[in-house]
């Protein structure tokens, strides 16, 4: 004789966006059972809405504005094996002066490091750092065992504290994409909520928290829409594509649909939440192609740093190249640039 049992019901850490939203009952049934009622996403209308959107044009007189703005939502990156102090002050020293021959060049809004190179990146940001300058440069650092995200809670929440304890103004944590796939989105929501714990400070602050989707690997406009929500109820204060490592990495349906949360999370609860396309935007053709996405869904309030970033390192050189054409009506050689 075979005996039934039900399985055990298992609370969840508390957050207080997923207690405001599920109520008193926030256990691993009650989330599954808000993301799994969220509406499917129209793949084929998502695409076009998107495909739309990326033929809108701009007059030439805004496009200025445009490349300007694009520059101080970059968040510029080095994010590799390789990675030296040098090279780290290099990318400092870029952000501060994007081009030196023309000082009306915007900053860019952060630098973002491996947690080992915060240290570098704070003291060569010196007074330009945020945490001394309101109009300042972030640090932001990936942590939680970036890319892959494979390691101990134990060891991620270390990673963590310890590029916090650092300097690192902000934290860009990866999910565990293989427990959200297998359906264990109660695992996945207690680490972002333990991770956000670890990104305090001693004086009772904390470092913004971005958090990776890796949309690449989540493998439907679904998953990516479900697993957004979960980010938020968690206590993310961004969502963000990708790691730069996994194609396709950031793409405009997908940004798209993550906008389309956030506008739907501000109706519902009157709070704003950033997104953050990483990865593969390279030209400020297509740079743009985001600036007018984000403000036909969200807004244009969200075109701001603390609500919108470009994860990108090669994309700031291309920006400059055009920055520099509208000023003196031709391109400039291949060395007018750094080459990241």
């Amino acid at each position: 004789m075979t005996i039934e049992t039900t399985p055990p019901v298992r609370s969840l850490a508390p957050a207080a966006r997923a207690v405001d939203v599920l109520g008193g009952d926030l256990t691993e049934a009650s989330l599954r059972r808000y993301l799994e009622g969220i509406p499917g996403v129209d793949a084929v209308g998502l695409e076009q809405r998107a495909a739309g959107l990326g033929t809108r044009s701009i007059k030439t007189s805004s496009k200025r504005w445009a490349l300007d703005k694009i520059i101080e939502l970059i968040d510029l990156t080095t994010l590799e094996g390789a990675d030296t102090p040098g090279k780290v002050r290099s990318l400092v020293a870029k952000a501060m002066t994007p081009d030196p021959s023309d000082l009306t060049t915007p900053r860019v809004a952060a630098v973002c490091v491996y947690g080992d190179m915060v240290p570098y990146a704070v003291a060569a940001l010196g007074d330009a750092h945020l945490a001394k300058n309101p109009a300042g440069i972030a640090v932001a650092a990936v942590a939680t065992a970036f890319p892959s995200g494979r390691a101990s809670l134990a060891v991620k929440l270390a990673d963590t504290a310890d590029a916090v304890a650092a300097g690192a103004d902000e934290i860009d944590m990866v999910i565990d994409r293989g427990a959200f796939l297998a359906g264990r989105y109660g695992l996945v929501f207690d680490e972002i909520v333990a991770v956000k714990e670890a990104c305090r400070r001693a004086d009772g602050s904390s470092a913004h928290l971005k958090v990776i989707l890796e949309t690449g690997e989540l493998n439907t406009y679904d998953n990516v829409r479900r697993a957004s929500w979960l980010a938020i109820l968690a206590g993310g204060d961004f969502i963000k594509t990708s790691t730069g490592k996994v194609s396709p990495a950031a793409t405009l349906p997908v940004t798209l649909s993550m906008l389309e949360v956030v506008r739907d999370w501000h109706r519902l609860t009157g709070e704003k939440i950033g997104v953050k396309p990483a990865g593969g935007i390279r030209s400020s053709k297509d740079a743009i192609k985001y600036l007018v996405t984000v403000a036909e869904t969200a807004g244009e309030e969200w075109l701001q740093p603390h609500l919108f970033r470009f994860g990108a390192s090669s994309l700031l050189n291309d920006v400059l190249l055009q920055r520099q054409k509208m000023t003196t009506g031709h391109y400039s050689g291949a060395d007018y640039v750094t080459i990241d």
